[in-house]
């Protein structure tokens, strides 16, 4: 138990530090990673700071409820894309009013999901407000892996490292 709390402190400490450093605030919309970002990030001593919340949409009718996004919101766009990661920052971001929003779809494996995506393949978007202005990024993850805990893990570390580049 201690090695995986450890873990996930160790994964979050960066982007936690980040985010107090500047004073910001995140929010977290997870699918295939079931909430490690958001563990990870809470799992950093003083997250009260910077952590707002996070939810892991895994199902339409998650999406539905936590989001508030119904088919209508996705008219043109699949899940596990870069377009739907950005939806879901873009409006986790925006329901609960933080400084920046983290939004992860993909494929962990051993299979492909629904989508035929094939595993170890995630889209990592990040949207907020820097001193410069709104930004909005994208990351595409392959791990060439179909171990789906490693892709959990390995999209976690990616995520996060994905936020400390973004904001600094």
């Amino acid at each position: 138990m201690d090695s995986t709390v450890n873990k996930l402190t160790e994964l979050a400490s960066s982007a936690a530090n980040a985010l107090k450093r500047r004073g910001d605030t995140i929010a977290v919309s997870e699918s295939s990673m079931g909430g490690l970002v958001s563990a990870a990030l809470v799992a950093v001593p003083g997250a009260s700071a910077y952590f707002l919340g996070g939810a892991t949409i895994y199902t339409h009718e998650s999406r539905k409820q936590l989001l508030g996004m119904d088919e209508a919101a996705l008219k043109g766009i699949r899940p596990a894309t870069e377009e739907y990661a950005l939806l879901c920052a873009r409006t986790i971001h925006k329901k609960l009013g933080s400084t920046w929003a983290l939004a992860e779809t993909g494929a962990t494996g051993p299979d492909a999901n629904p989508y035929m995506d094939p595993p170890g393949t995630a889209w990592i978007a990040i949207v907020g407000i820097a001193e410069s202005g709104p930004i909005e990024k994208t990351l595409r993850i392959g791990t060439g892996s179909n171990d789906r805990e490693t892709n959990m893990w390995a999209f976690t570390q990616e995520a996060l490292d994905f936020l400390v580049e973004t904001i600094g």
